[in-house]
């Protein structure tokens, strides 16, 4: 399992949305009336408090957040850094 996939399982446990991981793509908008997944503030809140629990990640800047949480793959990308860093 790659780390995008990993993603996409977090985001459907911590949203509580009712929808197969694999059928979200890397690049779709997560946020929003027109996202596919419809994720909103709330969901936003819960999805890094799940990353912060699993990865250690603390997404305390909204501006910042909101770009992390765009999508799967600026997720990713993102995380990879971080873990990186920490080594």
């Amino acid at each position: 399992m790659t780390l995008k996939d990993d993603l996409k399982q977090l985001i459907v446990d911590a949203c509580d949305r009712d929808c197969d991981p694999a059928a979200i793509t890397d690049d779709e908008i997560l946020f929003g009336p027109e996202a596919p997944l419809a994720l909103d503030s709330l969901d936003a809140l819960q999805l890094s408090m799940a990353i912060q629990k699993k990865y250690g990640l603390r997404l305390t800047d909204s501006k910042e957040t909101r770009r992390i949480l765009s999508s799967v793959g600026a997720l990713a990308a993102h995380l990879e850094t971080f873990l990186a860093a920490r080594g």
